[in-house]
């Protein structure tokens, strides 16, 4: 489907290809990775437990077309310092995904919940860090306004939902970590914006949601 398409209907063609609001666990056990390009470089087999953790992929309704927010993590941060990020966070006990997601877009970017229609949940991603990702799907009226939490986030800005679903736009790279192993990860680079890591791998599980496998 076009994502010019009417709002209603786009709203509800997006809905329909994902898990609903109150789901615990994805249809199918699907679950995208960090790890998901680079097979060697994979999860310890330590029976560790993985943090559970939301982010709101925000889709603005502009008049040119839908939107996602994102921020540049602030430098002041001890893991992942500058990074582009989908807000989001840590999930509280009893939270549902939504809600943690609502909370921390709230909390670190001062995006009011009763601006956002939350539509369903993602693919979740795991991350080389130990947390499980729900990307919440949430549409996004306008008229809000948004200040950054100094102490998380660097920059708000929006990038055009279409370029995002684009697979032409989605890139691959690889970097060499501190035990020489080698890393391949998903990317996209918008104007002078690098959006790389989980955030892209999220994004790119959405666009699989949607459109069905990526070409790489």
């Amino acid at each position: 489907m076009s994502l010019r398409g009417g709002r209603g209907d786009l709203r509800d063609w997006i809905g329909d290809h994902l898990d609903p609001l109150e789901a615990h666990a994805p249809a199918g056990g699907a679950v995208a990775s960090d790890f998901d390009l680079s097979k060697a470089y994979g999860p310890d087999e330590v029976d560790n437990p993985l943090t559970p953790a939301a982010v709101l992929i925000a889709l603005v309704e502009r008049d040119a077309g839908l939107s996602v927010i994102l921020t540049r993590r602030a430098d002041t941060l001890r893991r992942h310092t500058g990074q582009i990020a989908l807000p989001g966070g840590r999930r509280d006990p009893g939270e549902a995904p939504w809600q943690t997601a609502l909370r921390e877009a709230h909390e670190e970017i001062g995006l009011e919940p009763a601006y956002v229609s939350p539509v369903g949940l993602s693919t979740p991603y795991r991350t080389g860090t130990g947390y499980l990702i729900t990307p919440v799907v949430g549409f996004v009226r306008p008229g809000f306004s948004l200040t950054p939490n100094p102490d998380e986030v660097a920059e708000i800005f929006e990038t055009p939902f279409g370029f995002l679903m684009d697979p032409a736009n989605l890139e691959e790279h690889e970097r060499a970590l501190p035990n020489g192993e080698t890393r391949r990860f998903y990317a996209y680079t918008h104007e002078d914006r690098f959006i790389w890591g989980a955030t892209a791998g999220m994004l790119r599980a959405l666009y699989d949601r949607l459109y069905g496998a990526a070409v790489a």
